[in-house]
């Protein structure tokens, strides 16, 4: 973990105890993995990488942590059609790029984010609350299986 993960697990956990929510191994171990992780995963994939720590676990223990952290503004869940859900910890705001193949999900940082939301509001006297946008192609691991397949 880098100082900066290691900051956002104890800003994260510091969230959870102003509003009252207890600070189990398991909702300790869910944040850890998910501010780890790069991946945006899934509650199955969460469950799976901690099944061996945390036995007496449940996929639906798993689900139940993401979404209280969900509702206390720590973790964002991603669905992108028909796909399980996938889950993010929340941190500046970012756009993802989504591979059509296997449904990776990269974070990608744009500097123009606001500039984006004032723009839309300018043009179309909307009061602009937030944005999502979504940027979908084939990712390097397909695109090198499809060139050894050919």
């Amino acid at each position: 973990m880098t100082v900066s993960d290691n900051q956002q697990l104890k800003e994260a956990l510091d969230t959870l105890k102003q509003t009252g929510i207890r600070i189990t191994p398991q909702r300790h171990a869910i944040l850890e993995y998910l501010i780890n992780s790069m991946s945006h995963p899934t509650a199955d994939e969460i469950y799976k990488a901690l099944e061996g720590k945390f036995p007496n676990m449940s996929v639906a223990t798993v689900y139940n942590n993401l979404r209280v952290f969900k509702e206390v503004g720590l973790v964002k869940e991603l669905t992108y059609g028909d796909a399980s859900s996938r889950f993010d910890f929340v941190t500046s705001d970012h756009y993802h790029v989504i591979c059509e193949q296997c449904g990776k999900i990269v974070d990608f940082h744009y500097p123009g984010l606001d500039e984006v939301e004032e723009l839309a509001a300018h043009v179309t006297g909307f009061k602009v609350d937030h944005h999502r946008m979504e940027i979908y192609g084939i990712c390097p691991d397909c695109q090198e299986r499809a060139r050894q397949q050919h």
